[in-house]
């Protein structure tokens, strides 16, 4: 399984791809960052800049899913409209190409890679560089906070798997819901 892997922000927005096997053999394809504000200023242009960079990601590496973070509660509001916007053009990018979204709160991410939800960034970081044997540090958390969402889709999608479906079912996409449940779907 190939994961895309996606820690939304308006002025740094950090990916990861990573291929995992069912023995959760994890390597590390690709990673990076899109400073969005770096090269606009203007809102718009830093969506557009998001939404065009992953979608080159994604039709480079082929992820069979996105794994994002859901927005967290911020003391501003502003931050969180900024950030909805950020996560938005990261979805919609996979969307228009027909990849699987699933999403995963902060807290849960932490807790899937270093084995407690209020893990600081910088013991995600270690824990993301020693499961992907990742030797140099990255310059921003964000690229190694993406991997991190990635590997917690990985263990999560296996651990689905193995545990089967008497007690416990693989996360589905909206387009998979709507497709098995039309009938609990609203339109118009």
């Amino acid at each position: 399984m190939r994961v895309l892997g996606v820690d939304p922000g308006s002025v740094v927005c950090g990916y990861g791809v990573i291929e995992s096997t069912e023995q959760q053999r994890m390597t590390l394809l690709e990673y990076g960052v899109i400073e969005a504000k770096r090269q606009h200023s203007d809102m718009p242009l830093r969506l557009k800049a998001i939404y065009t960079r992953l979608q080159k990601v994604i039709e480079r590496s082929s992820p069979n899913c996105l794994a994002i973070e859901t927005v967290f509660h911020s003391k501003s509001v502003s931050s969180i409209i900024k950030l909805a916007q950020a996560r938005s053009a990261a979805i919609l990018a996979a969307s228009m190409l027909d990849i699987p979204i699933v999403e995963y709160a902060p807290r849960f991410v932490k807790r899937a890679v270093t084995g407690h939800g209020n893990a600081n960034k910088e013991q995600v970081q270690f824990m993301v560089r020693t499961l992907l044997h990742i030797e140099e540090t990255p310059e921003f958390y964000d690229a190694t906070d993406a991997l991190a969402v990635a590997i917690c889709h990985s263990y999560h999608s296996l651990s689905s798997v193995r545990v089967g479906s008497q007690r416990r079912r693989r996360s589905i996409s909206w387009k998979e819901f709507v497709e098995m449940y039309p009938e609990r779907v609203r339109k118009g």
